[in-house]
């Protein structure tokens, strides 16, 4: 037979299944409440102990390439290469992209092929932490509600003690009355 406090016996006090009918975050719930430990945790902490190189950079490439500072020296860089070629090298016959930019379209187009799939990664990889914080959350209110029940345990086995002896006394003090009263 299981210890009183263990999960098989959480599991079917608190959540009237058995322990073969729970979920692994029941079961991580469970286990937690048996051995009186914090079950809550942070979800970057475990995203970042999940994350891969891969994952880092595609997050730090979303990062650059989603902030004003990328698109404003982005823009610089257009409007000089587009300077340089069409008026400074043009007019000494260096020009080595000339209007209409065909280099320039290239390496545009190059760099758009490379960082949409990369954005995507980290947009995946987000979405895959927010699972992990939904998951969490989960966690955290079934341990919550599940300390709830046993506490309210707790307090009907209290209450119930506290009447038993209350009906104790009542039956004694009877007793004692009736015996006082002698027969009639």
């Amino acid at each position: 037979m299981a210890e009183p406090g263990s999960p098989s016996v959480l599991a079917e006090r608190l959540l009237d299944r058995s322990d073969i009918d729970i979920g692994e975050e029941e079961r991580r719930v469970l286990a937690a409440i048996a051995a009186g430990t914090a079950s809550s945790r942070d979800v970057n902490d475990e995203a970042t102990a999940q994350a891969s190189f891969g994952d880092r950079l595609s997050d730090r490439v979303a990062a650059v390439g989603g902030s004003w500072s990328f698109i404003i020296a982005f823009a610089l860089v257009l409007f000089g290469w587009m300077l340089l070629n069409s008026e400074i090298l043009k007019r000494v016959g260096l020009a080595f992209d000339p209007y209409p930019y065909i280099f320039l379209n290239l390496m545009l187009s190059t760099l758009a092929a490379i960082q949409a799939p990369i954005i995507m990664m980290s947009q995946n990889r987000q979405a895959s932490k927010d699972r992990l914080a939904a998951q969490l959350d989960y966690e955290t209110n079934l341990r919550a509600e599940l300390e709830l029940l046993r506490l309210h345990h707790k307090v009907d086995e209290l209450l119930a003690a506290r009447a038993q002896s209350e009906l104790r006394e009542l039956h004694d003090k009877i007793d004692r009355l009736l015996a006082d009263k002698g027969p009639d």
